[in-house]
């Protein structure tokens, strides 16, 4: 047993923000809750050992986690801040299952959802939402991070067949799942998403290793060789680059309610171990430059729910601008990492111990600081918003 219990939840709410939110609202969370209490005493050792938990991605399915707001036949559907809600406690829990939502619902799930045909939503979205199928989301390249605009992966049409060629890297679920919607240029040179079955001839997918964040979760490197698949499987409202990014967009306000779990975890360890460690003859709380920290752990922890709780009113009311979105990753993410180092600190030598948590949230902030646009990106986004002038090279 460890020594300290600092996963313990105390639901951390200085300005109340949360405090009467609608119930189906509240529902969605309190089922989180439950889906974390089962799942964070697994976690450690799936991080440590670098595995998968599939069977707990089923488990999000089976409680409705996934779908991350969009509309599934036969679910009862997420309101914006529902699925915020969901998206910051799973990753308070754990940044992998975290991960598992903002791939699963928030790029492959949506992607068919917004520009898919009927015969495909209908294939597709119902197993993917439940957790009977897991999906993937192939947009970044080797060679084709930030600047993903310029991929080159290939989709060539050849009779009733597109055939794809290329090479995709950190693809989410892209060497453990069943489908992948790769983005690619077909022959006039146009971004379009087509679905690729992973059990494809010619699809090669090799889990990336050596990960020092985000371990419980498999992340591939794929090599499209003459992967032939049907005309049926273009995902026909894709038209532009501009697709992938409405995509990309959506998911970023997911992003910032993930970092406000992570952020929300590191601060209760930190206060829980605060009370419960005694040094110099009393405990850790009781000494002036540990309040002086919380106080300031607690202050940038509200500024993160206020702008989470803010936004998701603006995305339900449909007036949520893409910069905005992009100022709330931005904001959100540096402020978990600060947050992270300040309470391994405050653990001294038991911040590293995987038992404690704190660790495992420091190091899976740093993927979720750099996916889904880094923090240079959402710089030079809000910049030009602000400015008018475009700082892109």
């Amino acid at each position: 047993m460890p020594d300290y219990d600092v996963a313990e939840p105390l639901d951390t709410d200085y300005y109340a923000v949360f405090a009467n939110i609608p119930a189906p609202d509240r529902e969605a969370w309190r089922r989180a809750r439950t889906f974390t209490g089962e799942a964070l005493p697994q976690m450690n050792d799936y991080w440590e050992r670098a595995e998968f938990p599939a069977h707990l991605a089923k488990r999000m399915g089976d409680l409705n986690l996934l779908a991350d707001g969009i509309e599934v036949e036969g679910l009862e559907p997420m309101s914006p801040l529902a699925a915020g809600l969901v998206n910051m406690e799973v990753s308070r829990g754990d940044g992998s299952l975290g991960t598992v939502i903002a791939v699963q619902g928030g790029l492959a799930l949506r992607s068919i959802a917004l520009f898919g045909s009927e015969a495909q939503r209908q294939s597709w979205l119902g197993p993917l939402a439940r957790g009977q199928k897991l999906g993937a989301f192939a947009l970044t390249e080797p060679d084709h991070g930030s600047d993903s605009v310029a991929l080159e992966t290939t989709a060539t049409l050849d009779g009733e067949d597109y055939v794809l060629n290329g090479e995709k890297k950190w693809i989410g679920n892209g060497s453990v799942g069943d489908i992948t919607v790769v983005w690619a240029r077909d022959d006039v040179g146009n971004v379009r998403g087509f679905l690729v079955e992973q059990d494809r001839e010619g699809y090669d997918a090799e889990t990336i290793t050596g990960k020092v964040s985000l371990r419980a979760i498999h992340q591939a490197r794929i090599k499209l060789n003459n992967v032939r698949i049907p005309k049926a499987n273009l995902l026909p409202g894709t038209r532009t680059f501009k697709d992938a990014s409405e995509v990309l967009v959506a998911t970023r306000l997911g992003v910032a309610w993930s970092a406000l779990g992570h952020a929300t975890a590191v601060y209760e360890a930190a206060l829980n171990y605060a009370k419960q460690r005694t040094q110099f003859g009393k405990p850790l709380a009781k000494f002036q430059l540990v309040q002086d920290r919380l106080a300031y752990m607690l202050s940038e922890l509200t500024s993160m729910q206020l702008h989470c709780f803010h936004l998701a009113a603006l995305d339900t009311a449909g007036q949520m601008r893409p910069t905005q979105a992009s100022m709330a990753k931005y904001h959100n993410t540096r402020k978990a990492r600060e947050l992270a180092s300040i309470a391994r600190d405050m653990l001294g030598g038991n911040g590293i111990l995987l038992e404690n948590h704190v660790i495992r949230h420091l190091l899976d902030i740093e993927s979720i600081h750099t996916y889904e646009g880094t923090q240079s990106i959402q710089t030079l986004l809000i910049g030009r918003d602000v400015t008018g002038q475009s700082a892109f090279a």
